[in-house]
């Protein structure tokens, strides 16, 4: 029997839910592409709100659970970045706990993990030196490896705020990578995600930004395995990635046009860190497996029908695609409830979660329609809309 749901507003009605994707829930690690998901973290949403954001309001056990998933499908995990709401509402000595938790749960698996890095360990209220930013930067950094993870070095607000020039950044960088025991993987995150990066390595010049970049990593390639691209520009990322030495990967940070990008083209392709493939998991691990057996237009024709919903899932303001995150966790039954830490539930209307619904069901992306009807109707039913 079909299960409904009837939908409120203008352009509302009766909506009739589609079968689930039906593509499995184990898979075999990728290995034509290096693809990691960008993890969310669980409230307790008993303790959650906007005032309290710490260890004690995350539930901790559905928030592993979602990584055993990932990790299940075949993907890496990418811990304590910005989906894992770093920034927002996560702190470093929560994430300290949380990248614990999971390197230690990785490695009982041998899965593939990198941990995202930051200076968040400082205080907001006062600037910091660029001494003081190179420190936090080593602490992190030190905390990841000495648990056996890979560092991503996120950028940091507080660099953002300190440095004048390009040679700033270069020699914090530079202290940074010496410092590091192995390899790291660099993090371009663009104002879309984090306006106050605005201006990064040096330059509001999108080029001269990049070519700062580029100065960086070939000057230290022994120290970076990779750099994570979040511009939201796929033809600034391939040309990018066009320049970068050999055996330095570019990840793929672009919600809006990952499809394109990891399928490639005869110059090389991007590898994968991406938050969208968090909300389509057993898509991507069908998708990537189809590229594995040699296979692009099966990946394109797996992958492809995904990107209206990832595109939404990140529409401006971008910075709030955490709560999209989480509410199609809560629709497909990954989590009981749909309350965030920081009260970061509430950085998206119920119109933008309806269009949400529809644009993922549309995709067969919930495995229980029946689930996800419930718990669809409970919270319009609670908001008054049913």
């Amino acid at each position: 029997m079909p299960i409904s749901v009837t939908i409120p507003g203008a352009n509302g009605g009766v909506h009739v839910l589609r079968e689930s994707h039906g593509y499995p829930s184990v898979s075999a690690p990728t290995v034509s592409r290096e693809a990691f998901a960008a993890a969310h973290v669980v409230a307790d949403p008993l303790t959650a709100s906007m005032a309290d954001s710490g260890a004690d309001s995350i539930d901790w056990e559905a928030t592993l659970r979602i990584r055993e998933r990932i990790w299940d499908l075949g993907l890496g995990v990418a811990e304590a970045m910005d989906t894992a709401q770093r920034g927002m509402g996560l702190q470093w000595a929560d994430a300290q706990q949380l990248i614990d938790l999971t390197l230690s749960a990785g490695r009982s698996r041998n899965a593939a993990t990198v941990v995202g890095v930051s200076t968040d360990q400082l205080p907001e209220s006062r600037p910091a030196t660029l001494a003081q930013i190179t420190e936090a930067y080593v602490e992190q950094v030190e905390f990841v490896e000495q648990r056996g993870g890979r560092p991503v070095l996120m950028a940091s607000r507080w660099l953002a705020a300190t440095a004048s020039t390009a040679d700033d950044y270069l020699d914090v960088y530079r202290a940074v990578l010496a410092a590091a025991c192995g390899p790291v993987v660099l993090h371009w995150l663009g104002v879309a995600f984090d306006a106050r990066l605005a201006g990064y390595w040096g330059s509001d010049d999108l080029d001269e930004a990049a070519r700062t970049v580029l100065d960086l990593i070939k000057s230290e390639s022994a120290k970076i395995a990779g750099i994570k691209i979040s511009l939201l520009d796929a033809a600034r990322e391939v040309e990018l990635r066009r320049q970068l030495p050999a055996g330095v990967k570019l990840y793929t940070g672009d919600d809006f046009n990952y499809v394109d990008l990891i399928a490639g083209d005869e110059l090389g392709h991007s590898d994968a860190l991406l938050g969208a493939f968090a909300t389509i998991t057993p898509i991507a691990a069908a998708a990537l497996a189809r590229l594995d057996a040699g296979d692009p237009a099966g990946f394109r024709q797996i992958l492809q029908p995904t990107l209206p919903l990832s595109r939404l899932v990140f529409a401006a303001p971008t910075q709030y695609y955490k709560t999209g995150v989480a509410w199609l966790s809560y629709l497909g039954g990954d989590q009981r409830s749909f309350r965030m830490i920081g009260g970061l539930d509430s950085g998206r209307n119920i119109q933008h979660l309806l269009d949400l619904f529809v644009a993922a069901d549309r995709i067969g992306l919930f495995r229980d329609p029946a689930l996800t009807a419930h718990r669809l109707t409970a919270h319009l039913a609670a908001h008054g809309l049913v």
